[in-house]
């Protein structure tokens, strides 16, 4: 299993950034995913998740302003981020887990949990006032 994040950079604040998580070895129709993030010092946050069926959660502070989309056909998670703020500026990671949420309370659990069996290695993003 490979999942390789890329897509980062800078931005000024109140910009976008598109985040892309390619993902190899594994059947991607079989799997939910996510984005997470950890900024220096802090502890790793949950930003979305996405089920097989393309079922989306949000955490509290992300929605409005990130979409979490996939293409199957592609095996690519994406994230799209706009009206970025600097404290948005994170190291950003996808995950994979085998199967379904099943419920949107189960996905909340699994976007506060971090519960997920496989991670990239995460894109640098860095947003500046």
């Amino acid at each position: 299993v490979q999942l390789v994040e890329s897509g980062g950079g800078s931005a000024q604040a109140g910009g976008s950034l598109t985040l892309s998580c390619s993902a190899s070895g594994f059947t991607y129709s079989s799997y939910c995913m996510g984005w997470f993030r950890q900024a220096p010092g802090k502890e790793r946050e949950g930003v979305a998740t996405i089920d097989s069926d393309g079922t989306r959660s949000y955490a509290e502070s992300m929605k409005g302003r990130f979409t979490i989309f996939q293409d199957d056909a592609k095996n690519t998670l994406y994230l799209q981020m706009n009206s970025l703020k600097p404290e948005d500026s994170a190291m950003y990671s996808c995950a994979a887990n085998y199967g379904t949420f099943s419920t949107s309370a189960r996905a909340s659990k699994f976007l506060s949990s971090g519960a997920f069996q496989y991670w990239g290695r995460g894109t640098q993003v860095t947003v500046s006032s």
